[in-house]
């Protein structure tokens, strides 16, 4: 027992020689408590709603009404029902209401017309959020208005609903969960090992002792950066290739008619990784510290950037936050590729923000580690 309690005081004065260490077991875990308790919900609000109302009726606006007064959806309005299915293909909108210009002349009918809703299936989560709060089209608030009934003819037959609600699902008509789980897990493998391992691969050369002899070695500072560097790179770029292939053999996943957005996916994503792994090593004393850190960025990345929460369902001023992880728009890009059939032009707002945090994260790497070799 006393050799124990010898092996554990030596331990916590281990702890102690590394201050920085200290700092961030006490507070990060803090700091990512209180973020995820304000951040994570399931249930979206003011979710994006594309509508076309081609019967400008006031029973049409009845239920638009009663869409904005329930908060769920936030409506506006597009050309037509072409432009609804694009607004949620290029994610500016989550669902979609079409009302076509029969819709008050059927009614007067009695004859049922049908009101569409899309829902965008890409986040299985949120289209099932999204068709359980369907009842604000038809809520009895919206259809008691709808029914037409002339006393003085014999035999009217009056329908249950005055109109029908057809929702399509977009994209993932299925709800394959591993269709929305998958693309994101292959960004988490691939921030695995090019943060993690760039991170620690620098420190382990100064713990072991071994910097200061490749410092005064024939090579460059560039060559040394990119000898560590390029092994973790090729590793990556083979995990992004082989996670996909086994995507597509084991889960059917959908396969991009165009190889060539992917690749530059790969490029820019790992690409800022590595910069990002390598800036983190500059800062760390110790193995402890870099993998801490890199853990650090790496849980909010999982959890604030849409891959398993919806980004709609944060607080609007705690998703900013989301917007500042280069996963976040990994995500909405992979995303696109493979289950909504984005082109490199619909997605390049997203891949121009990954290459601004590449090339950021690689500035501030080569700084850092210039002063960091003198």
């Amino acid at each position: 027992m006393k050799l124990i309690l010898a092996m554990t005081r030596k331990e916590f004065l281990q702890l102690r020689r590394d201050p920085r260490l200290i700092g961030f077991i006490l507070f990060f875990p803090i700091l990512l408590m209180i973020l995820f308790g304000l951040a994570l919900k399931l249930e979206p609000e003011n979710v994006g709603m594309a509508y076309v109302d081609q019967d400008q009726s006031m029973f049409s606006n009845l239920i638009k009404t009663n869409i904005w007064s329930e908060g769920y959806f936030k409506l506006y309005e597009v050309e037509d029902e072409d432009a609804i299915v694009r607004e949620i293909q290029l994610g500016k909108a989550r669902a979609g209401l079409f009302i076509g210009h029969d819709f008050s002349a059927e009614l007067s009918e009695n004859n049922q017309p049908t009101v569409q809703m899309y829902v965008d299936g890409t986040m299985p989560s949120l289209a099932t959020a999204m068709d359980n709060n369907k009842h604000a089209i038809t809520d009895e608030a919206v259809t008691n208005d709808m029914y037409f009934v002339d006393p003085d003819t014999d035999n009217v037959v009056i329908p249950p609903q005055p109109f029908y609600l057809d929702v399509e699902v977009l994209f993932n008509p299925d709800k394959k969960e591993t269709w929305f789980f998958l693309p994101g897990v292959i960004g988490v493998l691939i921030m695995q090992v090019a943060l993690i391992l760039t991170a620690t691969s620098v420190v382990r050369e100064k713990e072991n002792n071994t910097l200061e002899q490749l410092i005064v070695s024939p090579i460059s500072k560039f060559g040394f950066i990119a000898g560590k560097i390029l092994p973790y790179v090729i590793i990556a770029f083979i995990d992004f290739y082989l996670v996909l292939a086994l995507g597509y053999w084991l889960f059917d996943l959908p396969v991009p008619a165009n190889p060539f957005p992917l690749l530059l996916l790969a490029v820019v994503y790992v690409g800022g990784l590595i910069a990002m792994g390598v800036a983190i090593s500059t800062v760390s004393e110790t193995q402890q510290q870099a993998i801490f850190l890199s853990i650090f960025i790496l849980i909010p990345s999982i959890l604030l950037s849409g891959f398993i929460f919806p980004v709609e369902a944060m607080p609007s001023y705690i998703q900013p936050v989301s917007w500042l992880l280069p996963f976040t728009y990994f995500v909405e890009i992979i995303r696109g590729l493979l289950l909504k059939g984005n082109t490199l032009a619909d997605l390049a707002h997203d891949y121009l923000a990954l290459l601004g945090f590449a090339v950021v994260f690689i500035t501030i790497g080569v700084v850092r580690f210039r002063k960091y070799l003198g």
